[in-house]
């Protein structure tokens, strides 16, 4: 089976990372649109336009069985129109794990931490609309412009990445959050100096491993037998930093730079 995976970035890889415990016997052809990134702070059309362009590429190009949308924003911009435009393909999005951490708060404080993009969508409210009835809790909503340009560039020990981190994070800490929802794929990369910054023990849930659980049985229903090596490719549309393709995987699948303009 063929996977095509794609995020704005490096944070996908995340999703990727997850899924290369429990899958086997596969492709992995990842695109990291570096050249668009972020796509949190993007209009929804140029989302959506970004989203069509590389599912097409991917389909055309690498033949892929399964599509999955590894980035929260470009799920909530994109993932409908996606699914109704390439019936034939099982298409897999990725949105903040909310119902899992509303299972699991003890003091039914919930802080989510996501991209602008993420939380104005109207995926994000009607997830939250769908879920959060079905126990007491209350969620303290943060939007982080320009984090996952600080965790591409590795500078998230920076002094101006802690001070935004800070402010982002004091009302959390103040509100005695238990848990936290890391709404994007890029910032489980940031999990530990999230936890240095909150400076008490909190719950960070991350939604990796059920989206590779999902994709690994949606495959098999479709007659994946489930053993042999994992081969991964990676394109990328601008600027990458492999430091961190080797950090999260531990390892360096081929590096390929892909012009879609040219299609």
């Amino acid at each position: 089976m063929r996977v095509g995976v794609f995020d704005s970035g490096l944070g996908g890889l995340t999703i990727v990372q997850a899924i290369l415990k429990v899958l086997k016997g596969s492709e992995i052809i990842y695109v990291a649109d570096t050249l668009h990134a972020p796509y949190g702070e993007k209009s929804t059309q140029e989302i959506l336009d970004f989203s069509l362009t590389i599912t097409r590429y991917l389909i055309e190009r690498h033949q892929i069985d399964a599509l999955v949308v590894a980035c929260n924003t470009a799920t909530s911009a994109a993932i409908e129109t996606l699914r109704n435009t390439f019936l034939d393909l099982i298409i897999i999005g990725t949105e903040p794990a909310i119902k899992p951490a509303i299972e699991q708060t003890n003091r039914g404080n919930i802080g989510v931490l996501a991209t602008p993009a993420t939380l104005k969508g109207d995926k994000y409210q009607s997830l939250v609309d769908r879920v959060a009835s079905s126990k007491e809790v209350r969620l303290y909503e943060q939007a982080c412009p320009g984090l996952v340009e600080h965790i591409e560039r590795d500078s998230l020990r920076s002094d101006e990445s802690i001070t935004l981190l800070e402010s982002w994070l004091h009302p959390m800490r103040e509100s005695d959050v238990d848990i936290i929802v890391l709404g994007c794929t890029h910032y489980p990369l940031a999990s530990e100096v999230i936890r240095e910054v909150m400076g008490r023990e909190v719950i960070l849930i991350e939604s990796g491993e059920a989206i590779a659980n999902y994709l690994l049985m949606q495959l098999q229903k479709n007659g994946h037998q489930n053993r042999g090596r994992v081969k991964i490719d990676l394109y990328y549309t601008g600027e990458i930093n492999a430091e961190i393709v080797h950090k999260i995987l531990g390892k360096q699948p081929n590096l390929t730079y892909l012009d879609l303009s040219k299609g």
